[in-house]
């Protein structure tokens, strides 16, 4: 066993024998009624599965959650996970088998106890704070550890994922009939990830066994791309880290969409509960999508999405008096300014006010160089034509902090979305007139971006 996960393990020896004396097996085994959530079937199905983790730490990032809040993170996950993994190894990951609970009290979904589970008591202990499934990792266990672990947990109607790291360990994962296989990305020896664990594994599992990727799923096209090896995913430390869970989920799921243009009220909310993340507000006085900022104020307070002012050549205090006045995320200018612009723009707006800059794609693909732009939007001509260029541009470019836009809609976001950019841009593909958003139009989108 590798030297980390020897130490993890051994340690975690000396805890369930503390525990066995604080809290004895026959104190609560009968309490420990069969699970009626079944996390085999929440992980069948035609669409990607999720299996979203509550995790305060690891021994690779340290804390990754300070306002750490069980109840909080099942309040999000509950809305778009097909299980939830709670943490609760307290020496390494800071976790607690309190934490079940208290996740399940909020969520319906199935409950995963991750741990690192080498006795039956762990088991009976999982099921009695209401978890319905465990983890066994075969790098920790022998094939004869897992069945006897394996059966306690099928005897109280928990499900299994059993997690492999290399090929040996998926072979014995074959031979024991593991339902669910987790294959981690990261190497146990020296904590590194390699994504092409899940692309080289994963085809050696015959049909009628769900895989589950694991580690270092932090995008959208990651997501999309490995689900053509992986039924699902396991995701912790990529949603963990950011303080907006909602909008953390989201860009892995869906990526990091912007709905521009919002003009109504009722049009933001649609947005949002369809789940784009950014919500545009055009402040260009040419556009048949401006908004006053009576307008805006209404739109900004329907829905809570990141929103985006939109501006073309406009005075600096301006854009400043609005962005203050209306909380935005980001400014995007869609103009002619230029970086002398941009860095005096940047020294009057406040810091936690992004600046993205929204450039015209022609025949070749403009540089991507100002200072202090944080992310630009690569579109035809000036914005809202709903024409699109020729995405072909795109291959082998960095895109991680790019959105494209440019007449997209239910017809094309797949096509969009594989060109690898952090997200995509919907306005005049989604109304029904211009100004006005199609509530339908944008369920579908989404919906179709969800289907990988």
């Amino acid at each position: 066993m590798q030297t980390v996960l020897a130490k993890i393990v051994a340690d975690k020896a000396i805890w369930v024998e503390a525990r066995k004396q604080q809290q004895p097996l026959a104190s609560f085994q009968n309490d420990a009624q069969p699970s009626s959530r079944h996390f085999y079937d929440a992980l069948q199905g035609t669409r990607t599965a999720f299996i979203l983790e509550c995790k305060k730490a690891s021994p690779s990032k340290g804390v990754i959650r300070n306002d750490f809040d069980p109840a909080r993170i099942a309040g999000v996950y509950k809305h778009y996970a097909s299980a939830i993994s709670v943490l609760t190894d307290e020496k390494y990951f800071q976790g607690s088998f309190d934490f079940l609970p208290i996740v399940s009290r909020i969520a319906p979904q199935p409950i995963l106890c991750k741990d690192f589970i080498i006795d039956p008591y762990q088991i009976y202990l999982a099921r009695y704070y209401q978890a319905d499934a465990c983890l066994l990792m075969l790098s920790v266990l022998d094939d004869e550890q897992y069945r006897q672990l394996s059966a306690v947990a099928h005897s109280l109607n928990m499900g299994v994922l059993t997690e492999v790291s290399n090929e040996a360990e998926l072979e014995r994962a074959i031979a024991l009939g593991a339902k669910v296989v987790g294959i981690n990305n990261r190497d146990l020896r020296d904590l590194s990830i390699d994504l092409n664990r899940t692309r080289q594994l994963a085809p050696k599992l015959g049909q009628g066994v769900t895989v589950i990727s694991e580690s270092g799923i932090n995008t959208y096209a990651q997501v999309r791309e490995l689900s053509h090896f992986a039924n699902g995913f396991l995701i912790g430390s990529a949603l963990m880290a950011h303080d907006d869970l909602n909008a953390a989920v989201r860009r892995v799921l869906l990526g990091e969409n912007k709905v521009c243009g919002l003009t109504r009220p009722e049009d933001a909310k649609a947005a949002c509960e369809s789940g784009a993340i950014y919500g545009g507000l055009i402040f260009v006085p040419s556009s048949p999508r401006f908004v006053s900022d009576e307008q805006a104020r209404a739109v900004r307070s329907a829905a809570p999405l990141h929103y985006v002012g939109v501006f073309r050549n406009h005075d600096i205090a301006d854009v400043c008096e609005k962005a203050t006045q209306l909380s935005l995320k980001a400014v995007q200018l869609h103009g002619r300014e230029d970086q002398a612009y941009v860095d005096a723009l940047r020294a009057a707006l406040p810091e936690d006010v992004q600046i993205w800059k929204a450039l015209s794609v022609g025949d070749t693909l403009p540089a991507r160089d100002y200072q202090h732009v944080d992310k630009y939007v690569l579109d035809n001509g000036q914005g809202g034509s709903g024409q699109r260029f020729d995405w072909s541009l795109l291959q082998g470019q960095s895109l991680d902090n790019v959105l494209l836009a440019g007449g997209l809609g239910a017809d094309n976001c797949v096509d969009a979305a594989k060109a690898g950019c952090a997200g995509l841009d919907f306005n005049s593909g989604v109304e029904s007139q211009p100004g006005i958003k199609d509530a339908r139009l944008l369920a579908s989108v989404f919906q179709t971006l969800r289907a990988y």
